[in-house]
């Protein structure tokens, strides 16, 4: 158990100690040293880079260790005790939490690799690595911790980390908008998560997962009739906020914003993946709610398809990457309100954050290769075309996750996705309708971007001067791409420990399922074919459907919505609170109650002359008004 003990505190010391070296060390005056003949890499890099590999060498040993079974670590130490609440420093290395480690390591190390070439010359890349390593702290913190506490003091500095990693440009007033609206929709969810972990310790009496789990099997009573239905719908709060769910997903594509390595990392392993992976360590609690999980279910399945139907009309090479990330992760969180206890659990939730953790990350940094070639001047895939001929491998590595993301058949995407669909038809239909139809939607979208930007002629003269990255960009691009294709064979085949008693490949998706799916992807890549493969100069939807253009340009309204929102109720309530705090509170209670002090005080000074023939015509009158009452009585 110490052995085990120490691995979990070397994993999380890793990015932790890097990112206090590097403000230490290389907050000033940044020291180059020559480490490869293509580029000079910064000492933040260097330190960055070389404490992540021990992080993640330590995970696999962890990783190994988990083989012999279920291992939770003791508490080490009392955090917090108020009355009946106790709260330990204490941590869960299990098959999921490893599992998860793994993922935010792997992919992490192959963005840390990769920021060398895309930051490089950027006068605070130190900043940015110091920043960087302290997102992944904060990341494995969530994944290791033992109970909501804990997990919630991580979730607030993943949310703090993201911000300024996501404002990191804070010298465009885009970026530093952006920061702010990632960090206040968060809190908005985080604050339902607050709440949630209040209700579960006081339904419980403990916020440890182990005890709450043990409670939930010891007192099956007093657990049923939908007493968890609201602290699960709490808790899934964060979820809804940090998985960019509906209604709390307009964060997540102005996070493009911040540069391309910031936007592979939240929206592909970690920050966006957090959300799932909490309701993967919570499900105990989600599958005591039939209602709970309805609820999940639905909001995940619907934000799929949205999400799918906006990135349709996006031209931004990023902000079509963003929606997709957020329609996969409604893919994984109607996963988890669809999942089957007693058969996979959340497996299929976490077989599919897996995959996209390597194909999502392997599309953001394709695209950043895109972005490095334009020298950071354009986004626009109508501004590109013909890459494919001068830049063949970041073309190729966009390919194979593109093929991974929409489900062709042998990638990782497919068997994960299909995994999915299999249990919507299981279990919903008109789930499974609308995660086909969004599964059609994704490959429209996603060829869309591959025949504007890669296929066709140079639509800008930049484009027709663009050159391949250098490797240290495409190094990664290809391990990321290898991962895209074998992760899937690696997940159906692996052993029993980790996907419990009964493995995916034990339920696969049913031939008409596979159908269908195929079906849907052929559609929407001839619909595609039809639109774009020829090379128009601009999209044929704007022009022959401007009306379906504009909302969807638009993205629904929604953030117009909020915004009103925010000036008219808002402000609303705060132009009448003004007014009760200045003329009922200041004015009537404290001014008025001063005021009828102050003038009673002014009519007694009247009497206060100083003139003894003042008072003796003051007493005398009192005598008089004394005499008369007593006469007349």
């Amino acid at each position: 158990m110490d052995d085990v003990t120490g691995l979990l505190w070397r994993i999380l010391a890793g990015p932790l100690c890097a990112a206090v070296v590097i403000v230490l060390i290389c907050r000033r005056s940044p020291f180059y040293a020559d480490f490869s003949p293509v580029m000079e890499r910064s000492a933040g890099a260097v330190i960055a880079i070389a404490f992540l590999l021990g992080s993640t060498w330590f995970a696999w040993m962890a990783l190994d260790a988990v083989k012999t079974g279920n291992v939770t670590t003791s508490p080490t130490y009392r955090f917090i005790d108020v009355g009946d609440l106790e709260v330990n420093v204490n941590w869960s290395l299990d098959r999921l939490s490893v599992m998860m480690a793994m993922i935010v390591c792997v992919v992490s190390l192959c963005i840390f690799v990769y920021s060398v070439g895309y930051m490089h010359g950027d006068p605070g890349i130190n900043r940015f690595f110091a920043k960087l390593s302290f997102f992944v702290f904060s990341m494995l913190g969530i994944v290791f911790s033992g109970n909501l506490v804990m997990m919630f003091v991580f979730w607030e500095l993943v949310g703090v980390s993201s911000y300024l990693l996501i404002g990191y440009w804070y010298q465009r007033p885009a970026a530093a908008e952006a920061g702010k609206k990632a960090f206040i929709v968060n809190r908005i969810g985080d604050f339902g998560f607050l709440l949630g972990i209040l209700l579960v310790w006081n339904v419980t009496g403990s916020v440890d997962f182990t005890d709450i789990r043990n409670y939930l099997k010891a007192h099956p009573a007093e657990v049923s009739g939908g007493v968890l239905t609201i602290p699960a719908l709490l808790i899934f709060c964060g979820a809804v906020g940090k998985s960019a769910q509906l209604p709390l997903h307009v964060w997540l594509p102005d996070a493009m914003e911040g540069p391309t390595p910031v936007s592979a990392l939240i929206h592909a392993a970690t920050m966006v993946a957090a959300g799932v992976y909490m309701l993967c360590r919570v499900s105990f609690l989600v599958f005591a709610s039939p209602a709970a999980m309805d609820v999940i279910a639905w909001i995940g399945g619907l934000t799929a398809l949205l999400s799918a139907v906006i990135a349709c009309q996006q031209n931004d090479i990023k902000r079509i990457l963003a929606y997709s990330t957020l329609s996969q992760l409604g893919y994984m969180v109607m996963a988890v309100g669809l999942s089957v206890p007693q058969v996979n659990g959340y497996m299929p939730a976490m077989f599919h954050l897996s995959t996209h953790a390597f194909f999502k990350s392997l599309l953001f940094l394709s695209a950043g290769s895109v972005i490095i070639a334009f020298h950071h001047a354009e986004q626009d895939i109508w501004k590109m075309g013909g890459l494919w001929k001068k830049m063949p491998i970041t073309t190729a590595c966009f390919t194979v996750g593109l093929l991974a993301l929409t489900g062709f058949p042998g990638l990782s995407g497919f068997f994960s996705k299909e995994t999915i669909l299999g249990l919507a038809r299981e279990r919903n239909e008109d789930l499974f309708t609308l995660a086909t139809v969004t599964a059609g939607f994704t490959s429209f979208y996603m060829f869309r971007a591959l025949f504007v930007a890669f296929l066709g002629q140079p639509r800008s003269e930049a484009a027709g001067k663009v050159k391949e990255s250098p490797w240290v960009v495409l190094g990664p691009l290809v391990a990321l791409a290898i991962l895209s294709v074998i992760g899937g064979y690696t997940w159906m085949g692996i052993p029993g420990w980790l996907v419990g008693d009964k493995g995916l490949s034990e339920a696969p998706a049913g031939t008409n399922v596979l159908l269908l799916a195929m079906l849907a992807f052929v559609m929407g890549l001839a619909l595609a074919v039809v639109f774009y493969l020829c090379g128009p100069a601009e999209d044929p939807v704007k022009t022959k459907f401007p009306f379906l253009h504009r909302i969807l340009w638009n993205k629904f309204g929604f953030d117009e919505f909020y915004l009103a929102l925010v000036k008219y109720v808002q402000g609303g309530l705060a132009a009448l609170c003004e007014l009760v705090d200045r003329w009922v509170i200041a004015g009537a209670g404290v001014r008025g109650t001063a005021g009828v002090a102050q003038t009673l005080g002014k009519m007694l000074q009247l009497f206060q002359t100083g003139g003894l023939q003042t008072y003796a015509f003051l007493f005398a009158a009192g005598l008089v008004i004394i005499l008369y009452y007593v006469v007349t009585q």
